[in-house]
C-alpha cells in the first residue's frame, strides 16, 4: 500500500531546509479518506502514530458525514479537499502521502505539491480545517446559513486561504535562488492558470454560474500565489486574517452573506 517515495536532490534540500524528519510515501491507490485499517499500516513505517479526534461539539447537526469520521476515534487521514499530496503530523515523524493520481500530474507541478507540503509543515499549520476552527465551527456554519455541505466547502477553502498567508512568502523567495527556480516558476504557472477565473468569480455567480462556495474556492485558492483578489475575497487577503486566523473567517463570513442576503 505504501512505499517510500525517492526525492530528487531539489527536493530533498526543499525536505532538509523545512520538514528534515517528514518521511514522503507513494500510495497505491486513490483515496479521499483513508480507513482505518489502511491508516494503522502506517505504524510500520513511523516510530509512533498519534491519532487526532475532536469534541463532538464542535461539530453542527448539519455536519456531512465525511467530517463526522475526520472527528471521531477512528484513525483516519484525508478528507476530500485535499488534493494530491496529503500530509499528516498524527504520525511521528511526520508523513507526506503521494495519491496515486500523481502518475497523471506534470513533474514540475508534482514537485511544486510535495515542496508545499514540507513547507506547510514547517509553519506548523493544522492538517485540516477543524482543528483550526475548532470550537468556533458552529459559529461559522450559523453565520453560512447554507447546508452541512456548502459550509464544508466554504470552511475548507477559508482554511487554505489562511495557510497561503503563511507559505506564499517562502514560494515568492524561491525566485531569488537559481537552485529553486523550478519550483517558483511552478508556483507562478498555477497562480496564472487561476487568473481567468478570479476576473470572472463576481458574474459567474451572480449569473448563477457558478455557487457562492466554488467561488470562495477559486479565490482562497489564489491567495498562496499571492493574485488580487475581487471584493468580498480581497478582504481574506489580508494581514489581520493571517494573524487572527479562524476569528477572523468568521468575522468576514458574518458580513458577506449578511450583505448577499440582503
Amino acid at each position: 500500500m505504501f512505499s517510500e517515495r525517492s526525492l530528487s536532490p531539489l527536493l530533498s534540500t526543499v525536505r532538509q531546509r523545512h520538514a528534515s524528519e517528514a518521511t514522503v510515501l507513494d500510495v497505491e491507490t486513490d483515496f479521499d479518506t483513508l480507513p482505518p485499517a489502511v491508516a494503522e499500516d502506517l505504524g510500520l513505517l513511523a516510530d509512533r502514530l498519534d491519532p487526532a479526534s475532536y469534541p463532538a461539539d464542535w461539530l453542527p447537526e448539519t455536519a456531512p458525514t465525511v467530517l463526522q469520521q475526520y472527528a471521531g476515534e477512528a484513525f483516519t487521514i484525508g478528507t476530500p479537499d485535499d488534493g494530491t499530496v496529503v500530509w499528516t503530523t498524527q504520525t511521528e515523524p511526520p508523513t507526506v502521502l503521494v495519491k496515486q493520481r500523481a502518475e497523471n500530474t506534470p513533474d514540475d507541478f508534482l514537485n511544486f505539491l510535495i515542496a508545499e507540503a514540507f513547507v506547510q509543515l514547517d509553519c506548523d499549520v493544522p492538517e485540516h480545517f477543524l482543528p483550526f476552527f475548532g470550537e468556533q465551527y458552529p459559529d461559522l456554519d450559523a453565520a453560512v446559513g447554507l447546508n452541512g455541505t456548502d459550509v464544508y466547502q466554504i470552511a475548507a477553502a477559508l482554511f487554505e486561504g489562511w495557510v497561503g498567508l503563511q507559505t506564499r512568502e517562502v514560494f515568492a523567495s524561491w525566485a531569488d535562488d537559481d537552485e529553486f527556480e523550478p519550483l517558483y516558476d511552478a508556483w507562478i504557472d498555477a497562480g496564472q492558470r487561476l487568473e481567468p477565473r478570479l476576473d470572472d468569480l463576481s458574474r459567474a455567480v451572480a449569473h448563477n454560474e457558478m455557487t457562492f462556495p466554488e467561488a470562495t474556492e477559486y479565490a482562497c485558492a489564489a491567495i498562496k500565489h499571492d493574485l488580487d483578489l475581487p471584493t468580498p475575497f480581497s478582504a481574506l487577503e489580508t494581514t489581520a486574517y493571517r494573524e487572527h486566523g479562524a476569528a477572523y473567517a468568521i468575522e468576514w463570513a458574518e458580513k458577506t452573506f449578511a450583505e448577499l442576503r440582503e
